[in-house]
Order: structure tokens, then C-alpha cells, then sequence
């Protein structure tokens, strides 16, 4: 990266300087710790598979889980029409 000997040093104050070193430290640390959740979460979803459920119903029940039900009823809803309309139900 740059030290105070590169050209742009100056732009920011050294309180700006160490501010924003501060701020990138935590995101990368965050990017770090999301990783690895992420790598638990993989593995969770790998046991539930080993015990023989479904991954896919599992990650749309999750993301159904994060709505809101009055919202997902409503999406249930034009779902069923949608599926009418075209025959499917």
C-alpha cells in the first residue's frame, strides 16, 4: 500500500489516515469471520443432508423464515394465480 513517502500521504490528515485504516482492518476482519460462518453454515447443511433432508426445501424454508408472513402470504397468493393462469394448478 502507500507509506508517508508516496506522492498522496498528504490528502488526508493523519487522523482521516488512521480512521480509514481502522474502518479496512474491521471489514477485512468481518470478511474473515464471515468466511468461516459461511464454511459452518456449509456444514450444517451437509450434516442435515447426511441425515437425509433435503438442502433445497431446508434453504427455502430459511429464506421463507426471514419474511414477513403477511408479505409471504401475499406472494403465496399471486404465487397460486400465477400457477392458475398458466394451468399448473
Amino acid at each position: 500500500m502507500s507509506d508517508a513517502n508516496t506522492p498522496h500521504a498528504d490528502v488526508l490528515n493523519s487522523t482521516a489516515q488512521g480512521q480509514l485504516k481502522s474502518i479496512i482492518d474491521r471489514v477485512e476482519r468481518l470478511e474473515t469471520e464471515k468466511a468461516a460462518i459461511a464454511d459452518q453454515i456449509k456444514e450444517v447443511y451437509a450434516e442435515a443432508k447426511g441425515n437425509g433432508f433435503d438442502v433445497a426445501v431446508l434453504r427455502k424454508v430459511v429464506a421463507l423464515r426471514k419474511i414477513d408472513r403477511a408479505k409471504r402470504q401475499e406472494v403465496d397468493a399471486i404465487l397460486d394465480l400465477y400457477l392458475s393462469a398458466i394451468g399448473e394448478v
